[in-house]
């Protein structure tokens, strides 16, 4: 790949710096057409992806390039450390959390007890525990969507023992928030993150492909290994999606969040605003 088609940046720079960069592109006079998000397809009919293809006439699809799966109570016997029993408060920072966290629970026949108490990243989290628990009938506590914000719950109950169920690729900025707060908690790994397969996306093309994690530009990598972008415009949304892309010789073309687009779709209004008009 030629390097003038690369957008090299310094992630310490501001987005509007990172923004300029973004915009030197060979293709950038081709018409987006198509759109394959690599995430599932909303649930409500209510989503802006839906809104952003009626206004632009877009063909949108969506697709997980990633799945969960849960380990298995023998192999988190003997991958892990951890123990259900002997905690007193459950951190969850997803409904992959909550589910697991339950299902090992079950299958390692633990017994949660009615004094365990939840302390949940958002409030759509702390809901999502009626699948499993009688809702007014258990102490939950709950952020208000960042683990930053969950911090200055969990350090007012800092004499817990907290359990945290998480995945494989547990964000960094958990532990370190635990550790500095000097909060006495267990990592407890109970489901992974791994590529789904591809394969009978082969021979589809996009003009553009829509990303969210590393791990989804690693699926596209793992599943493609020869994949050449040429005109295909890359989105990502986040300094360390953007820097994989960047680890792997993506040209990013669209990058959120920005100061004029904190969301994917307003990011990819503005791009195609300006492409599709040519």
């Amino acid at each position: 790949m030629h390097a003038r088609n690369r957008a090299i940046c310094n992630f310490d720079e501001s987005p509007d710096c990172l923004e300029q960069k973004l915009t030197i592109s060979n293709f950038v006079n081709l018409k987006v057409k198509s759109i394959l998000v690599s995430q599932p397809k909303p649930e409500t009919e209510r989503s802006p992806y839906f809104d952003l293809g009626d206004k632009y006439k877009l063909k949108i699809d969506f697709r997980p390039f990633i799945h969960v799966e849960g380990i298995g109570a023998q192999e988190f016997r003997v991958s892990t450390k951890a123990n259900l029993v002997g905690h007193t408060a459950v951190i969850l920072t997803s409904r992959n959390a909550v589910d697991h966290f339950f299902r090992l629970a079950e299958e390692m026949r633990f017994t949660v007890p009615d004094s365990m108490k939840y302390f949940c990243i958002s409030e759509a989290t702390a809901y999502y525990l009626q699948k499993y628990v009688v809702y007014r009938k258990r102490k939950i506590f709950s952020g208000k969507q960042t683990f930053g914000d969950l911090m200055e719950v969990i350090k007012k109950h800092s004499k817990e023992k907290f359990l945290l169920p998480c995945s494989d690729l547990i964000k960094d900025e958990i532990p370190i928030h635990l550790n500095n707060a000097n909060i006495n908690y267990t990592k407890a790994v109970c489901y992974r993150t791994v590529c789904s397969d591809l394969s009978d996306l082969k021979d589809i093309k996009y003009d553009m492909l829509v990303f969210f994690s590393p791990s989804g530009i690693a699926s596209l990598f793992k599943n493609f290994p020869d994949f050449e972008q040429g005109p295909t415009r890359i989105a990502v949304f986040g300094p360390t999606t953007q820097q994989a892309a960047l680890d792997n010789n993506l040209r990013i073309d669209v990058a959120a969040p920005m100061p004029n687009a904190p969301s994917m779709t307003m990011a990819i209004e503005d791009y195609v605003k300006k492409v599709n008009k040519k």
